[in-house]
């Protein structure tokens, strides 16, 4: 017998023990472990863990599927702030382009009122300058037949004045061709050049110089034998002769010939005196 035989063994015995597996798997992309357990003899070997342990493998293409899946959500995410801010640049364009259009009608607007405020403001203008002419005329016309019916004595008392109304008065019903100084026919300067002509007054021959050959006089204070005339003084357009009663001789046009007419038959600019 050996020496050792009744000797106790040091060592302690061994428990049984729970032997686990730790599993992994991959389940809907996600990485999921499981841990088992069972129950092995206390003397059993224990294996190494490599050999109870299984480990998932990555492959490539799980890879660039969530890399895919990251880059897409990025970008969408990306899209969305780039659209709302496209959105809200627009909106503000539109609100400053209504402001624009609202200022700009209103400009409009108000340039349009302004504009017929000042046409009514020259109607008006036009219209009181209108009325105070014709007050004027009026009064014109009334002072000259009082002038007219005065002087009408005074014109058979004055020998040239009267020779000049009597020559003009017996060329009546002649006719009026132009640039003809008589004497069956005439033109209103070649008539008054030939009316004054017969009392020994030297006119000018055209209606422009007979309107500046005398002293200029109102039409309020004619004298019979002043020249009438119609323009402006220096550039008349026509001419004709004062014969008193507010009436004139002269030849007129070629429709009407050599007539008399009253003064408001065709109002004349101005006068002039060479008698």
């Amino acid at each position: 017998m050996s020496p050792n035989a009744l000797i106790p063994s040091h060592r302690k015995p061994r428990r049984s023990a729970s032997s686990r597996a730790l599993r992994a798997g991959v389940t809907g992309g996600f990485l999921t472990l499981a841990v088992t357990g069972a129950t092995v003899p206390a003397n059993a070997a224990e294996k190494p863990v490599s050999e109870t342990q299984e480990m998932p493998t990555i492959t490539a293409a799980l890879a660039t599927s969530a890399a895919k899946s990251a880059d897409a959500a990025q970008q969408a995410a990306f899209n969305y702030e780039r659209q709302a801010l496209q959105d809200a640049t627009e909106a503000k364009a539109d609100e400053t382009a209504g402001k624009a259009k609202a200022a700009a009608e209103k400009k409009a607007k108000a340039e349009a009122e302004a504009k017929k405020a000042a046409e009514e403001a020259r109607q008006e203008k036009e219209a009181a300058q209108a009325r105070a002419s014709r007050s004027e005329t009026r009064s014109a016309l009334s002072a000259v037949s009082d002038s007219g019916s005065s002087s009408s004595s005074s014109s058979q008392a004055t020998g040239s004045a009267a020779s000049l109304v009597s020559f003009l008065k017996s060329q009546l019903g002649k006719a009026y061709v132009l640039g003809s100084s008589g004497p069956s026919s005439y033109d209103c300067s070649g008539l008054t050049q030939a009316a004054f002509s017969q009392i020994g007054i030297d006119l000018p021959r055209v209606s422009q110089s007979q309107s500046t050959a005398g002293t200029q006089v109102g039409l309020g204070n004619l004298q019979v034998g002043d020249i009438l005339y119609w323009g402006s003084a220096g550039s008349a357009y026509h001419v004709a002769v004062y014969v008193g009663n507010g009436n004139f001789i002269g030849a007129q046009n070629p429709s009407t010939g050599i007539v008399e007419r009253p003064l408001s038959y065709d109002m004349p600019t101005g006068a002039v005196r060479v008698l």
